[in-house]
């Protein structure tokens, strides 16, 4: 069975998550293949153009989706349309993902973003500023907020994740008896909770 990991916004193949899942499948004999969802257009980005690598990449063949942030997000969507997806550990994934960024950001400096068409955010990739076009949102607005995918998963939040609130995880797992809910005391990104999270990927995709 194939592993397909995706990362999140403004991130990368590189990434310590990323990474540490990478090393620990392979201790067990097993590869984890990490696509870089931006190929190099992170201003451009898009949710479909995302998806397109995903469609490349899996191939339509059997497999199952760890995804982070964003990542957890494309996983849900992708399943959602593919049923030879086998299962899902989704980590922070951010459901109402359109709708959520403008509301954050205020009205204002929405506005700013879309007559602009570009936003800086930091890349935490490259370690350094970068802008992202409106064409981010736009896209996005096409897609279901809240994938209805049928597949077993395997959520993991924090509690204290002040980016991406639990409350959408738990809305979703409440509405999705397919969804096994793990609420961790940690933030977003969730690096100091890896090792307690393991051990509950491992059974679940064994």
């Amino acid at each position: 069975m194939r592993l397909l990991y995706f990362h999140g916004f403004a991130s990368g193949p590189s990434s310590g998550k990323a990474q540490y899942f990478k090393r620990r499948f392979a201790e067990c004999g097993m590869t984890l293949e990490i696509p870089d969802l931006v190929e190099g257009k992170f201003e451009d980005l898009t949710i479909t153009g995302q998806l397109q690598v995903i469609e490349r990449v899996a191939r339509a063949e059997p497999v199952a989706l760890l995804g982070s942030s964003m990542g957890g997000y494309l996983a849900a969507l992708y399943a959602s349309k593919h049923p030879e997806v086998t299962k899902l550990v989704l980590m922070a994934p951010a459901f109402n993902f359109p709708q959520r960024w403008p509301m954050e950001l205020g009205p204002e400096k929405s506005r700013q973003w879309q007559e602009t068409g570009r936003l800086e955010v930091f890349h935490y990739a490259e370690n350094r500023n970068a802008h992202i076009g409106w064409q981010l949102i736009g896209d996005a607005m096409k897609y279901d907020p809240a994938p209805n995918f049928v597949q077993p998963a395997l959520i993991f939040h924090g509690t204290e994740d002040t980016v991406v609130p639990a409350v959408y995880s738990r809305d979703f797992a409440a509405t999705h008896p397919n969804v096994i809910l793990r609420l961790l005391k940690s933030d977003h990104q969730l690096t100091d909770v890896l090792d307690v999270m393991w051990p509950e990927v491992q059974d679940f995709l064994s």
